[in-house]
């Protein structure tokens, strides 16, 4: 199990209490992001907490949805067709090893590629 880490929203070098309206309960990876990747958080007067990317862009709470077909799944199976892809159960296997998948390891790769 993970637990999460106490970031203080102003810095205890720069004055920052050590107290619950000080501090942010962020996983380890978000927490890494805001202090070696440039994003940022702040409280709002309302106790909600408010990100941003690190050019300043606000990050929604909650992405937009994405606009899609009505029958996506069929185009999605045409083009997988088209291209010689054939989903079946063992798709997510690893390659040499038909190791499992590792959703954890496949998503630290990407990241730093993201910049939505």
């Amino acid at each position: 199990m993970r637990l999460g880490q106490g970031h203080h929203i102003r810095h205890w070098a720069n004055g920052g209490p050590t107290t619950l309206s000080n501090l942010a309960l962020l996983c380890r990876r978000h927490h890494r992001a805001v202090h070696e990747d440039g994003f940022q958080v702040k409280r709002l007067a309302d106790g909600e907490l408010e990100f941003r990317r690190p050019d300043g862009r606000l990050l929604a709470l909650v992405p937009p949805p994405i606009q899609m077909a009505a029958d996506a799944e069929h185009v999605l199976r045409a083009r997988n067709e088209a291209a010689g892809v054939h989903a079946d159960a063992r798709m997510l296997s690893g390659g040499w090893l038909e190791e499992r998948f590792d959703v954890h390891y496949a998503i630290d790769v990407i990241h730093p590629l993201a910049t939505g």
